[in-house]
């Protein structure tokens, strides 16, 4: 009785191999996909708990705001790393966009958080150089991602919007 083999796919470049390595690759980035799903599960999860658990015990509303936002932002952080993981299987390529809005996400977050930490106590020396340091990294990041859009979509910006399909 003659063994059937599962028929891998054929790629661009042709073989066997190549056709191999792609079902590897897009295992990987299932099991990456899975495990942000569990993640984004595990921290909403987290956030509804910490919540419930800061209204029941001694009600101090910047403990309560603090967690939410922290947690809710790194949770709209992993959404976005899981949409990055959809396109790349979606379109067979990594692009730059998704993880430079991943970027500026984190850089936001972590400024919304300083800030919120350091309004009583604010200190030049910590505080200050880390805020500076931030708002440098959002703005390169911020004209990355205007200048990677311009690049890769020109038609976008010079075509009128009535003629858009």
């Amino acid at each position: 009785m003659p063994t059937v083999r599962p028929k891998l796919p054929k790629t661009e470049g042709g073989g066997r191999v190549q056709g191999l390595l792609q079902l590897v690759e897009d295992g990987i980035h299932l099991v990456v996909a899975a495990l942000l799903v569990l993640l984004a599960g595990l921290l909403t999860v987290g956030v509804v708990q910490d919540v419930i658990k800061s209204i029941q015990g001694p009600y101090r509303e910047e403990t309560i705001v603090l967690s939410a936002l922290d947690s809710s932002l790194v949770l709209f952080i992993v959404a976005e790393l899981l949409h990055t993981v959809r396109l790349t299987i979606r379109n067979q390529t990594l692009d730059a966009e998704p993880f430079l809005v991943v970027g500026l996400i984190a850089g936001v977050r972590k400024v919304l958080i300083v800030t919120a930490e350091a309004e009583k106590s604010f200190r030049w020396q910590v505080e200050g150089i880390e805020l500076l340091i931030l708002a440098g990294l959002i703005l390169v990041m911020a004209t990355a991602v205007y200048v990677w859009r311009r690049s890769t979509r020109p038609g976008d910006y010079f075509t009128p919007p009535e003629a858009r399909h």
